[in-house]
């Protein structure tokens, strides 16, 4: 093989790497990051979040932005967002009150900042996740992580393909999303916004849920599954109820 001839596959599969790790960066963006603050601190990092949520949402490349406290425990609070591409998330996160959120977590939470980078199995459009409850609703969103033993996840995703047009159908449903973690293929967590607590009881009794329950009661490393469940309260963007 000629020297040229080398030089040329190797300017081709720079070439292909190059627009690979492009194209990866302009994929759509999913994070969740859980904060765990100090007690004493609570109202002053709420008020940061849902600053930093308030300017999210109003920018374009934004597909949603949330926080949340978890009812059993206040103190801890979630961030959870989508964007249209990994740059404008950087950008964001560059920005003034992002490092202000830095700075508090550096120095007022109980625990370590936890970042979860997820990939959504069930996409939906922005104007599907920005679908709002009725002003008379009372609504809750449920988080389940779920740790699959080797070998089954590939189960786990069909049985979830299989009902989520039905769960997504149900009358008390706003959102319903499964998505799967990054750094780990058998681990998943889903997103499930109903407009109160009766329409997650329905939920629960619904009949297309029982394959999913089956799994989870037979294929996740540690039982029971509930462990993995987290009952969340939004609190930002919230302006009358509704996206800002």
């Amino acid at each position: 093989m000629t020297k040229e001839i080398m030089l040329a596959m190797y300017m081709l599969l720079g070439g292909i790497y190059v627009n690979a790790q492009k194209t990866n960066r302009m994929e759509e963006v999913v994070v969740l990051t859980r904060y765990d603050v100090k007690n004493e601190h609570g109202k002053e990092f709420h008020e940061l979040l849902s600053k930093y949520v308030k300017q999210a949402v109003s920018n374009k490349a934004n597909i949603m932005a949330e926080a949340y406290y978890e009812i059993e425990d206040p103190a801890v609070m979630w961030l959870i967002e989508r964007w249209s591409n990994q740059p404008v998330l950087e950008k964001m996160r560059s920005g003034e009150i992002f490092k202000q959120i830095g700075i508090f977590a550096e120095r007022k939470l109980a625990q370590p900042v936890k970042t979860i980078n997820v990939k959504d199995l069930e996409p939906l459009s922005k104007e599907a996740w920005r679908r709002e409850p009725m002003k008379e609703d009372t609504p809750i969103t449920i988080m389940l992580f779920v740790d699959s033993k080797a070998g089954t996840e590939g189960r786990f995703k069909e049985v979830y393909h299989t009902a989520m047009p039905q769960f997504r159908s149900e009358p008390g449903v706003i959102n319903y999303q499964l998505s799967q973690l990054e750094e780990d293929s058998t681990q998943f967590v889903t997103y499930e916004k109903f407009r109160n607590e009766d329409a997650f009881r329905y939920h629960l009794n619904f009949p297309p849920i029982q394959p999913v329950i089956d799994y989870l009661n037979s294929s996740i490393k540690k039982q029971p599954f509930q462990a993995g469940l987290h009952r969340l309260i939004r609190f930002a963007p919230f302006s009358n109820g509704k996206y800002m």
